[in-house]
């Protein structure tokens, strides 16, 4: 009898006969559940909170920006995308791919709880013949270091060998309209060639453009680069910011004026601080990092150092605004406009709009805030309990406020009309640039 040889991963992969797995359906990982499905792959989700299980099976999304009727019709595809609680089901993943967050601890350090956890619970079930990808940022050295010696030791089985092991930074831009996930190159570096080969055929499959480079290290290094770049820059146009105040030089005309150069310059524009789950923390990763080889990343440390000072530059600009009208800020109603960490979105995360409200309350201000995108204050890692409580206003009470903080510059906003109803407006965005009347009411932050 003629033996019939069993299709290799690669074979499934390339007839997109690979199962899938996701594990952890947040902003990184519904997205890329959803283009794998939509590509043809059949897409097992974990997730650990039920109300994400119980959303995706109802064809319902629960981040703003993701249309339900793309998780609907997942769901009901050929190759239908399921999402669970079970992390048992991992074996029946032919690739695993690791989208769970990373923050920082108390003392701004790598909190690795997530990943430990995610490779502990999936460890067991871990087979001959998988892929196993992280995707989650993070220092060089933690899939090697962190994440293969936990896989090992519960599964037996050894990497580059039984199983395949890889990184590739997430890559996400929530609400950006013209990148999404199947058209931003994935960087790709894997434990062994192999790895690297067997991940950049799988991510292939899915996304436009795919960058193998030498190993996980490069990749996990990738990522840090690119937002590492980002932080020392907003964190330089955010010091000529504070040197142009007491200069009384309008720095946004400046950068618009030095953005006309055709080469050499890239516009980076100043703000009330860090959101967002990548730059305010990525930095932080890298810089604990090189303590392990006795080398200080002064010019990271700095910029952050710069960069975490700002909402307390926002409050103290805030205060001296309230001062000229003979008004302390004690007691004073302030409204927050914008509680996402960028316009558009309703995505919280390490959003400095957070750390304006604690900052305001603590100097005795009655704070309330209004956004579109964020009908009520979701549950987030590190939060005071008072900020559940907290509900968006009508952007009406801006009549009744002392002063309104421009923290996110939401388009749908009628700024004029803001500044028209306002008594006093302390806009961090530049958001009221076009605003004609009404312009003594504004001050910049």
């Amino acid at each position: 009898m003629l033996q019939v040889n069993e299709p290799t991963l690669l074979d499934r992969i390339l007839a997109k006969n690979a199962v899938v797995g996701i594990c952890g359906l947040g902003y990184v990982g519904l997205p890329l559940a959803l283009t794998f499905g939509e590509k043809g792959f059949p897409v097992i989700g974990f997730d650990i909170d039920p109300r994400k299980i119980d959303a995706i099976e109802r064809g319902q999304s629960y981040i703003r920006h993701i249309a339900g009727e793309r998780i609907a019709n997942a769901t009901r595809a050929e190759k239908p995308f399921t999402a669970t609680l079970d992390f048992r089901k991992a074996a029946q993943a032919d690739a695993l791919i690791l989208c769970v967050p990373t923050p920082l601890n108390a003392n701004r350090e790598p909190d690795m709880t997530y990943i430990e956890n995610t490779a502990r619970a999936i460890g067991p079930y871990v087979r001959s013949g998988q892929l196993i990808v992280l995707e989650s940022s993070t220092y060089p050295g933690t899939t090697e270091e962190v994440v293969k010696p936990i896989l090992e030791q519960l599964s037996g089985l050894r990497a580059g060998v039984d199983f395949f092991l890889a990184f590739s930074p997430e890559r996400e831009d929530p609400g950006n309209p013209d990148f999404n996930t199947a058209t931003i190159p994935k960087v790709v570096g894997g434990y062994t060639k192999q790895c690297t080969e067997l991940a950049c055929a799988l991510y292939a499959s899915a996304v436009t453009k795919v960058v193998p480079v030498k190993g996980t290290r490069e990749a996990e290094l990738t990522k840090l680069l690119e937002n590492i770049f980002r932080c020392v820059n907003i964190a330089l146009v955010n010091e000529m910011k504070l040197l142009c105040e007491r200069m009384n030089i309008d720095l946004w005309s400046v950068i618009d004026a030095a953005k006309t150069k055709p080469f050499g310059f890239m516009a980076f524009h100043p703000g009330p601080g860090l959101g967002g789950h990548c730059i305010p923390i990525d930095p932080f990763y890298l810089t604990w990092k090189a303590r392990e080889f006795e080398f200080n990343t002064r010019f990271i440390e700095l910029a952050g150092e710069i960069n975490w000072q700002m909402p307390h530059h926002v409050v103290e600009r805030t205060m001296d605004a309230l001062n000229q009208q003979g008004k302390a800020l004690k007691g004073a109603k302030v409204l927050i406009l914008g509680l996402a960490y960028k316009k558009n979105i309703d995505d919280l995360r390490e959003s400095p709009s957070i750390r304006l409200i604690e900052l305001f309350r603590e100097r005795g201000a009655a704070v309330s805030y209004h956004d579109p995108y964020c009908p009520k204050m979701k549950e987030m890692r590190h939060q005071p309990k008072y900020m559940l409580e907290l509900e968006s206003v009508e952007l009406s009470t801006a009549k009744d406020a002392d002063v309104v903080v421009i923290a996110t510059d939401h388009d749908c906003i009628d700024y004029q009309q803001l500044v028209r109803d306002a008594k006093l407006v302390i806009d961090t965005r530049n958001a009221t640039r076009d605003v004609a009347f009404g312009r003594d009411k504004v001050h910049t932050a």
